[in-house]
């Protein structure tokens, strides 16, 4: 007989989402390059926003109506179609929710996002890893593992934490490789550092089909961690579900009022793109060139870079090094990357400390 409550089977197998470390080992506080964070802050116009006045004891709107207006009028899409979250964490739970349960199947590719599996077991759902291909999402390896039992498909992209990237083509594809009643969702928390060019088409996808949802946030590129504000589009039907189970005011009023005032100010996102190229080309080409110690970057198209360690310097050795120096950055054995760090592209100065304490550490 049970003496307390018991918990779901399903639940008890979540290894809860580790955050990036701010500190050392023995307490030290470091610079945090450890969670993807915008090294230039947040626009003005939003900390503006965050400074005036506002009145804690009213409940926000929990439509988000202003937000998503100005979404939909940034992006050219239909404010109907639009659900905003506590975060993009809060839209890929609710969507896993929504649309998959006990005996489903939640697909994504290896090296995803670590909250895909976390979502697939939060709802009951079995969490399936197809093979990569070189650290990118492989197409064909996601569509040979879809069966009947499969319900969600998650795409990070750029992806996190690898950095990689697919083209609309291969996008396209993926699509039209799935069955109808699979949802499609492709998570584009970086994509605000792709140009314009390398746009993979997943606003195009979601507006033209019914089982396409593509998930944003403001808590990269816009500089609103802090905040926690997320959204979606999708067909109405999806939005709908998505409505359903999310929280009824999970937008606060500060967050509504930042995320409004940042995208007024799309000058910010333009000089943090441009400050990202350059200072993620510099320190790429920084790790590329000690390839002879066996070290090497991962081609990104994001605002980190995956540094692999396959030499006599390994990645917990370099870890050490660097937060002796005074930096934290991610390891991340837990998805199966012992031999890799994750490191946030910070100001040039920071990049290129690291880059010479992780060049001294391996002996060049």
């Amino acid at each position: 007989m049970n003496t307390r409550p018991t918990i779901k089977p399903w639940i008890e197998g979540i290894h809860a989402y580790v955050p990036g470390k701010a500190t050392g080992a023995d307490g030290r506080q470091l610079v945090k390059l450890s969670a993807n964070e915008n090294p230039l802050g947040c626009s003005p116009q939003a900390l503006d926003a965050l400074n005036a006045p506002a009145n804690p004891a009213t409940y926000p709107d929990p439509d988000a109506t202003a937000l998503r207006a100005k979404l939909a009028e940034v992006h050219g899409l239909n404010a109907k179609r639009i659900v905003c979250g506590t975060g993009s964490d809060e839209l890929l739970n609710l969507a896993a929710q929504a649309f998959a349960g006990p005996g489903d199947e939640v697909l994504f590719s290896k090296y995803s996002f670590s909250v895909y599996d976390i979502a697939a077991r939060r709802c009951g759902a079995r969490p399936v890893e197809a093979a990569d291909d070189q650290y990118t999402a492989d197409v064909d390896a996601l569509l040979d593992a879809v069966n009947e039992t499969t319900r969600v498909v998650f795409l990070a992209n750029p992806n996190n934490p690898t950095g990689t990237y697919l083209p609309r083509t291969e996008v396209e594809r993926l699509h039209a490789g799935l069955p109808a009643d699979v949802l499609l969702v492709i998570d584009q928390a970086y994509a605000e550092y792709l140009t314009p060019e390398e746009d993979d088409g997943g606003f195009l996808l979601a507006a033209a089909h019914s089982n396409v949802l593509v998930t944003r946030t403001f808590s990269k590129a816009y500089g609103l961690a802090g905040e926690r504000i997320g959204w979606a589009t999708g067909a109405p039907h999806l939005i709908d579900a998505l409505n359903r189970i999310r929280g009824p005011f999970n937008v606060t009023n500060s967050g509504q009022a930042a995320g409004l005032a940042a995208l007024s100010d799309q000058a910010f996102i333009s000089a943090t793109r441009e400050h990202n190229t350059t200072q993620l080309a510099r320190f790429s080409d920084a790790m590329a060139a000690l390839g002879n110690r066996g070290i090497r970057p991962v081609p990104s198209k994001a605002n980190f870079a995956l540094v692999l360690f396959e030499g006599e310097l390994d990645a917990a050795e370099a870890l050490a090094a660097i937060a002796a120096g005074g930096y934290a950055v991610r390891h991340l054995p837990g998805q199966g990357l012992p031999h890799a760090l994750r490191i946030t592209i910070g100001t040039a100065e920071q990049m290129d400390d690291i880059a010479q304490i992780i060049a001294k550490a391996a002996g060049a």
